[in-house]
């Protein structure tokens, strides 16, 4: 800190007189106060860590050429001044520490930010938190449950290739009033049917792979203590405060909505009503004194954040967000608290037992409760590396969620990975359209591994993905069991390769002079960096594609050389030497292929990677890279078996 105070003549002037001086000075109402230096040095210490120090270096060299005593006059006025202004507003607020010059430090940005800053530019952390939103269980997992789910896990494990240490969070939340009436309908008390629904959801992600570290649930003892005391932060910093609500409630969507979120239509008695203009859920006025937070006071904060453009991916959702902020819309203060007689089955207040917590702030600090918050500890993975929503969340984690966080002094996840919905056959998901698409009763007729896989081929986040059993179908036989199958098949299987031999790439790369063979070799060499480029932006159906492009270039190769002919001349030694080459280069196609795909049809690919005897520590994504390129052999290895059914054809229904 030295080093910035001396930046000016004033600030070296200062510092001398520090070491040889006791202050005394008389404020406004004649008090008599001994400061000493550590005062004046903890004044100037804290304007030094405001990111706009620089910028304002000069006015704060004018008032410190004047003299320490006026220096200081000057802090104790502006102090004095802010608590007469905030203490009728909440008694329990304190001001921040960037607030003793607020003529100063206009727009000032909160701690948080030169951290963020600092990381953006260069991330040296290896840890990597990745969530899922926590599922509502007002009713089962569908398709669209499935594919959140998924995408997060994918990302997980591919951030797991590169060597980052990761921790997956998904879980369940269960309360709310919707919450309720579902458990009234299925006849159960709420926490039996909370938690059996929870349990299909655990199984949902089990059964498809999504290997989380912890799935929580909102009922736990663990996350009522973090909510608590995460509210007990926010009241603390003044950012919760009493007072009178008056505005729209969606019953249904559980939310508050400002005028520009809804919209009128007639009901089923032609009355014109006001609905969410996202979810057409009828909305009800309210009027009640409950708890509020202080989110008009973060509009700066989100613009800051929002500056970065991979806040928020894609770019259309990053656009959509940046305008709700920009127009302020969204940003007036947040009631979140409700008469516990009106919200019964939520989580009490801590400083109210008579109003419930907002059941969005609760769903929110989960991201916290699965890293152990508020034990030091959770600061191993914080803030979230990529965190998975759906576009009709998109406010609560790119509004209140970031402002939450800033507002207790944490930083706001790094990037909000938001995807569209899914349609089936084109048509919205609906319980009395009946089309709701149940992954368990899908992976029947199209396998959890087919089932991972066309959801993550078929998805675009950006927009709406279509469920088409007719397309799941074509897929899934397209590429699957022909083009990765057959490719794995036939190069393994008895009539071409009864020894179950794997030749070294290394020593073969180069015997195969054909178009066909160069368009191969050329397609692995540059597969793994454009797979990573996409991975890297989210677009895991670009990553299918390169993939399968480079396969049918194998399979090509495959064709143009006719390993079955070349197999009867077992006596040419020219003959074996380029059926080794074949089989060396269709089962290298495959190993790059199985360990690109493996984050996102990982019991698949893992098969076959212990079917060509890769080690398991030879599935990093460094060793996407041909074994040739490396200009080193391998050791002499077999396949695990005679023949393998990688994937077995889907009949058409």
């Amino acid at each position: 800190m030295a080093s910035v105070l001396l930046r000016n003549t004033a600030g070296v002037r200062l510092g001398k007189y520090l070491r040889n001086t006791r202050i005394a000075l008389r404020t406004s109402d004649e008090r008599h106060i001994m400061t000493g230096r550590a005062r004046l040095e903890k004044v100037i210490e804290e304007l030094q860590k405001n990111p706009y120090y620089d910028k304002y270096a000069t006015k704060i060299a004018k008032l410190q050429q004047t003299s320490p005593e006026e220096f200081l006059q000057r802090v104790e006025q502006q102090e004095k001044a802010l608590k007469k202004r905030v203490k009728h507003v909440t008694p329990k607020y304190e001001p921040s520490k960037f607030s003793i010059f607020p003529f100063l430090f206009k727009n000032v940005r909160p701690p948080w930010d030169q951290t963020i800053r600092r990381r953006y530019v260069q991330d040296l952390s290896q840890n990597k938190c990745i969530t899922t939103p926590i599922f509502y269980v007002n009713a089962g997992p569908h398709i669209g449950h499935l594919y959140t789910a998924v995408l997060a896990d994918a990302v997980a494990r591919y951030n797991t290739m590169l060597g980052h240490k990761t921790f997956l969070t998904t879980g369940t939340d269960e309360h709310g009033n919707k919450i309720k009436a579902a458990a009234a309908a299925a006849g159960l008390p709420n926490l039996e049917y909370c938690t059996k629904v929870s349990r299909q959801f655990r199984e949902m992600c089990d059964k498809f792979e999504v290997d989380y570290s912890r799935f929580i649930r909102t009922t736990e003892k663990q996350h009522c203590d973090a909510v608590h005391h995460f509210w007990k932060r926010l009241e603390e910093r003044g950012y919760i405060y009493q007072g009178k609500y008056s505005g729209w409630y969606c019953v249904s969507d559980e939310a508050f909505l400002s005028e520009t979120e809804l919209v009128e239509q007639k009901d089923s008695s032609g009355k014109m009503i006001k609905v969410s203009a996202e979810s057409g859920n009828a909305v009800e006025w309210t009027e009640e004194e409950n708890y509020k937070f202080r989110l008009s006071a973060f509009q700066d904060d989100l613009k800051y954040w929002l500056k970065d453009e991979n806040t928020v991916r894609p770019a259309l959702y990053h656009k959509i967000l940046s305008e709700w902020v920009e127009e302020g819309t969204c940003l007036q203060d947040l009631s979140v608290s409700r008469l516990r007689n009106k919200v019964p089955w939520a989580m009490p207040s801590p400083c109210d037992e008579s109003h419930s917590i907002y059941v969005w702030m609760d769903a929110l600090v989960n991201y916290l409760t699965v890293l152990g918050y508020p034990n030091e500890s959770f600061k191993e993975f914080w803030p979230p590396a990529v965190q998975v929503i759906g576009k009709d969340i998109l406010k609560f984690h790119g509004v209140y969620w970031p402002a939450f966080l800033i507002a207790a002094g944490l930083e706001p996840p790094k990037t909000l990975l938001c995807h569209a919905h899914w349609t089936i056959e084109h048509l919205k998901m609906s319980k009395s359209k009946g089309n709701v698409i149940s992954p368990f009763e899908a992976a029947n007729d199209y396998s959890e591994d087919g089932l991972r896989y066309f959801v993550l081929r078929e998805a675009v986040p950006h927009s709406n993905a279509n469920y088409s059993s007719t397309k799941i179908t074509n897929i899934l036989n397209s590429e699957l069991a022909d083009t990765l199958g057959n490719l794995v098949s036939r190069c393994a299987g008895k009539t071409i390769n009864p020894s179950r031999e794997f030749p070294d790439p290394a020593r073969y790369w180069n015997v195969l002079q054909s178009q066909a063979a160069n368009e191969t070799r050329k397609a692995l060499e540059s597969l793994a960096e454009e797979a990573r480029e996409s991975y890297e932006k989210y677009n895991l159906h670009h990553v299918v594609d390169m993939v399968m492009s480079a396969l049918h270039s194998a399979n090509k190769m495959v064709h143009h050389h006719e390993p079955w002919n070349l197999r009867k001349r077992v006596d040419d030694a020219d003959s074996v030497r380029e059926l080794k080459a074949v089989i060396s280069l269709a089962l290298e196609s495959s190993r790059i292929a199985a360990l690109i795909l493996y984050p996102i049809i990982p019991r698949l690919s893992g098969g076959l990677l212990d079917f060509l005897n890769v080690p398991k520590e030879s599935r990093m994504w460094s060793d996407t890279a041909p074994e040739y390129c490396n200009n080193r052999s391998v050791k002499e290895r077999y396949i695990e078996y005679n023949s393998i059914m990688l994937f077995k054809r889907i009949k058409s229904q």
